[in-house]
Parts: C-alpha cells; structure tokens; sequence
C-alpha cells in the first residue's frame, strides 16, 4: 500500500511492490491484464507527477477520488482496479481475523464434537449479535411452533 501514497511526487512509488501485490489475486488479474498493469503503472506515474491536482493529496482514499473526478481511472482502469484492492484489503482483513477470534472463542472442549453446520450457526450468531438482539425470545418461539414437521408443540 505504500507504493501508492502520493507524498513527495509519489517518492514511495515502487512498480514490483505493486505487481507483486497483484500476484496474490489471480481472480482479480488474470495473466494478461498483469502484462497490462505493468505497462499502465509507467505511464500512470508520469502522468500523476505531471498533473498539479495530485501534488497535495493526503492518503490513497484521496487519491481514488481525484483519480474519479480526474477521469483517469477510465484512462487506467488495471491501475484503479488495484488501489481499490488495496484501499479494500485492510477491512476485509480485520473481517476475516474476527471471523476466525469468533471461531476460536465457540469452538472450545466444550463444543468440540459438534458437526460443521451447527459450528457455522453458532459462529453467525456470534458474528452478526447486533442483528440477533432485535430478535425476540417470542419469535423464534413461534415460528418453531409454525414448522409443522415437530415431535411436540412448543
């Protein structure tokens, strides 16, 4: 992500970090948009260092927004694919190793044995509490009671 901060006319700017970076996304680079990216990185920084509206800007969130109002993410559309990769990749990050605290914190000796898709129930319930709490107790109660399929009635 730091090859692509706009400090200092873009001193930071370094084209094998970010093809790198796209090495770890097949499915969002196939092999012959890579060969395009290369070549649309070269032109994109000297174009951006030309340009006087990307001398001041303060972070990459800034700098997708001027790359818009600029229309240059029409002009390199491989180059803006990829800053929005990277302006993505750290809260899908902090998603994913919640996820995973989630799991770790359900699945303990207690709940060792228990199969996949009761896991994943618990883990969703764990994950999405915000949207359980407006869930009353009276509910689920009766929608049990509306599964015709029950041994006893609730």
């Amino acid at each position: 992500m730091i090859a692509f901060i706009p400090y200092d006319s873009f001193s930071k700017f370094d084209e094998s970090k970010l093809m790198r970076l796209c090495e770890f996304y097949p499915y969002v680079f196939n092999s012959r948009e890579k060969i395009a990216l290369s070549h649309q990185l070269g032109l994109y920084i000297d174009s951006v260092r030309k340009d006087e509206r990307y001398a001041s800007l303060n972070g990459i969130a800034d700098l997708a927004r001027v790359m818009v109002e600029t229309r240059k993410h029409i002009s390199f559309p491989l180059v803006y694919r990829l800053l929005k990769l990277t302006l993505v990749l750290p809260v899908a990050t902090a998603t994913v190793e919640r996820c995973f605290s989630v799991v770790k914190n359900v699945k303990t000796k207690l709940h060792n044995r228990i199969g996949p898709d009761f896991l994943n129930a618990c883990v969703v319930c764990s994950i999405e509490k915000e949207a359980f709490e407006s869930v009353t107790n009276e509910a689920v109660v009766n929608r049990f009671q509306k599964i015709k399929s029950r041994r006893g009635q609730l």
